[in-house]
């Protein structure tokens, strides 16, 4: 890294931390964002409690035997316990959830931060064993500021290479960028987050699917558009779990067709998010022309909107559509990405006589640092 920075989700878990809020603190995100890196060095330069590292990652058997040790060895110290990679360790939910509740009966337990790159695996140990026990709290690919803060990209290179702060030194050689993340990021986090820890009967399939996808950034999709590039090897369903295999993993994440009425929400075709501009880019490798630029900057603005964690969806009736509409109690903002693309008004338009109560908002090239300072402070700006 060439600049330390203090990602977002440090600010959570230190206050979590400080507060002494008797929760295990769980942070999930991508492989290869910093998660690792900026915790452990928030904790040797900002934290004044002792603390006790593992990595399940580096173990080739790690069991409860193993994290038994190692949280003994944390209790003995009073030390902060980080275990890194958690979902990797067998029946880890079942073992945390019985050192958790013996510590929370002492007089001083010690504080647990637990670490994981396969949001699916982890979820599931999270409601089923330690419903209750746990913070949860979400690190992301990076976003612009988070690059040129730390590596000092410029923006025509953050719609290209950005998401991956560990690809970034490849930038001057793209062949070899590509290969980096193709092969050292997309293809571990497939093969080891996903393909070991869940049943997919076709591999090679699976994975022609996530380029398929890629290909269609900030764009709706039909699932029989997707199988019939996939020759019609399998049904809606198939794709549907692929789909959710991948969100799972922090590669992508679809969004619903905006509706008042829930069933017809869920019957439409997904809007493909990939959740940074990189994925796009190692399908091209080519300058973007202006259609494909337009469409990055869309992409960009919604993993932007995704990291709110507010209700995120888009829109399309007919001709009329609009990009993003994001929910946020009873407040609704309709929401039209412009980089210079012509685009007609009329979604926006059409959108707000029938929700009549919406607000509506373009986010363009010039303002769009600010939209990404806090989004939602943006866009209650235009309420």
């Amino acid at each position: 890294m060439k600049k330390l920075i203090r990602l977002p989700f440090i600010s959570t878990l230190e206050s979590n931390l400080r507060a002494q809020s008797g929760f295990i603190q769980v942070i999930l995100g991508p492989r290869q964002v910093g998660k690792t890196t900026t915790t452990l060095w928030f904790f040797e330069n900002h934290f004044d409690q002792e603390f006790h590292y593992i990595s399940a990652d580096k173990i080739f058997n790690a069991t409860h035997s193993w994290l038994l040790e190692n949280w003994q060895i944390a209790r003995d110290k009073g030390a902060v316990i980080i275990i890194d990679e958690i979902q990797k360790v067998e029946n880890w939910a079942e073992s945390i959830k019985k050192f958790w509740d013996e510590e929370s009966r002492r007089k001083n337990p010690i504080q647990c931060v637990l670490l994981g790159s396969s949001s699916l695996e982890i979820q599931r140990g999270l409601t089923e064993s330690l419903t209750g026990r746990f913070q949860l709290i979400k690190a992301n690919h990076w976003n612009f500021a988070e690059s040129k803060e730390a590596y000092e990209l410029s923006f025509e290179d953050y719609i290209k290479f950005g998401g991956y702060p560990g690809s970034y030194g490849l930038m001057k050689d793209e062949e070899n960028w590509a290969q980096y993340v193709q092969n050292s990021i997309v293809k571990n986090v497939i093969e080891k987050d996903i393909l070991l820890n869940h049943t997919v009967k076709s591999p090679a399939l699976f994975k022609q699917a996530f380029e398929i996808l890629i290909a269609y950034p900030a764009q709706e999709i039909s699932y029989t558009k997707i199988l019939g590039q996939l020759q019609n090897k399998g049904n809606t369903d198939l794709i549907k779990h692929y789909i959710h295999l991948f969100e799972g993993a922090f590669l992508l994440r679809p969004l619903e067709k905006y509706s008042p009425k829930a069933v017809k929400l869920k019957s439409s075709s997904p809007k493909i998010l990939p959740l940074c501009p990189a994925f796009y880019y190692i399908s091209l490798l080519s300058e973007y022309s202006a259609e494909e630029k337009g469409r990055v900057f869309e992409l960009i603005v919604g993993a932007q909107l995704h990291r709110t964690g507010l209700e995120l969806y888009y829109w399309r009736e007919g001709n009329e559509e609009v990009d993003y509409v994001v929910k946020k109690g009873k407040n609704i903002w309709a929401i039209e990405v412009k980089s210079g693309r012509k685009k007609s008004a009329k979604g926006l338009e059409a959108f707000s006589k029938k929700n009549p109560s919406a607000f509506s908002v373009i986010i363009t090239l010039e303002n769009y640092q600010e939209f990404e300072k806090s989004p939602l402070t943006f866009l209650k700006a235009n309420t």
